[in-house]
């Protein structure tokens, strides 16, 4: 609104005076404050709505802002019946999602805009499941440009694009068209969007606060907590800095192996396949917030499993890092968290004689 670009200054050095801009940096804290925005430009957008509406006011800001966020939850239930109809699933499935309390403190209640990328990804894969790929392929585009994860989701359409084969001179071959203009326009999309804020010091900036999460940021984590114990055992320093640019490849490997050697070729298999994906990707970040269980948890209503639910419940205990003497992790509250998500996959997963075993 003031022509600051959040990319390019962060809010302890935007010079332009906004009302009620210190309570805010002192609300946000020194370490918040000092770093550029890792919020894409959809994102921000909202903000700017927000700012439009009420410029001077962080109270009437927050207001719009829960508004815009109580809508997209409103058009995740409105889409998600429809798709849970059309897979034959129970309707009432996606309250889990829509009256769960978890959803409603950290989407309704502390402002994080998960429900909106979800619902801009859910509205997308109702048109992809009726065939209208373009204008699906678009509204991921948008969904990558409010939050980035679902980047995550995108080999994942390998196989629901290429399980149907044309018949050239006798021969059958895979039809790599569609699968490609969708991927050129969702990339088109997130271009165009970002197109406004293109800049070197732009690039550098994003991709540095984006590495924060990887590299330096620590809240909430399982694997990773293991294996920065066994790192201190071994070599008595954190090893965040190296194993923080492991895990994502590893994340990146699991994803490519369900997207290529795992059948994902209906629409169910597809959901679980993006429930998998998105699960071992939060298991293994250095940073877990609570509101991140949002995308597991609105995947599993599509599908079988229920871990996730558990998950929206338990990672409540992580809530008492934030006390009254500041910032203090209990690791065994992060022990028991855990214990009780991956216990109950692993059991519903593998065990559970109500499931099929599952096929990767």
């Amino acid at each position: 609104m003031r022509g600051i670009s959040p990319y390019l200054f962060t809010p302890e050095t935007a010079t332009v005076s906004v009302a009620q801009s210190q309570l805010l940096i002192d609300g946000m804290g020194h370490l918040n404050a000092s770093h550029f925005s890792n919020y894409p430009p959809v994102n921000q957008l909202f903000f700017a709505i927000a700012a439009l509406f009420a410029e001077k006011s962080i109270l009437g800001s927050v207001v719009v802002l829960r508004v815009l966020i109580i809508l997209a939850d409103v058009g995740i239930l409105y889409f998600g019946k429809k798709i849970l109809k059309q897979l034959n699933l129970p309707i009432k499935n996606i309250f889990w999602f829509f009256l769960n309390p978890f959803i409603i403190i950290e989407l309704t209640g502390n402002l994080h805009f998960e429900g909106v990328m979800l619902f801009f990804l859910i509205w997308a894969l109702h048109l992809l499941f009726k065939g209208k790929w373009f204008w699906a392929a678009v509204l991921v585009g948008i969904s990558i440009s409010v939050k980035l994860i679902p980047l995550l989701f995108l080999p994942l359409f390998f196989k629901y694009f290429t399980s149907k084969k044309l018949v050239f001179k006798g021969l059958e071959k895979i039809d790599w068209t569609a699968l490609l203009k969708f991927y050129a326009i969702i990339g088109m999309t997130v271009f165009t969007i970002f197109l406004p804020f293109l800049s070197s010091e732009f690039l550098r900036n994003f991709s540095e606060t984006i590495a924060l999460w990887f590299q330096n940021f620590e809240f909430n984590a399982s694997v990773y907590y293991v294996i920065r114990w066994i790192g201190f055992q071994m070599v008595g320093w954190n090893i965040i800095g190296t194993v923080g640019k492991i895990l994502p490849v590893l994340v990146l490997l699991f994803v490519l192996g369900l997207a290529f050697f795992r059948n994902n070729k209906t629409q169910k298999q597809l959901f679980t396949a993006m429930l998998f994906a998105v699960s071992i990707y939060f298991l293994l970040s250095t940073t877990v917030h609570p509101w991140y269980i949002a995308t597991p948890l609105f995947l599993s209503v599509f599908t079988k499993y229920k871990f996730p639910i558990v998950w929206s419940f338990v990672v409540m205990l992580s809530y008492y890092a934030y006390g009254k003497d500041g910032f203090d992790e209990n690791l065994w509250l992060v022990t028991l968290e855990y214990a009780g998500v991956i216990g109950f996959a692993v059991w519903e997963i593998f065990l559970s004689p109500k499931q099929k075993p599952v096929s990767f």
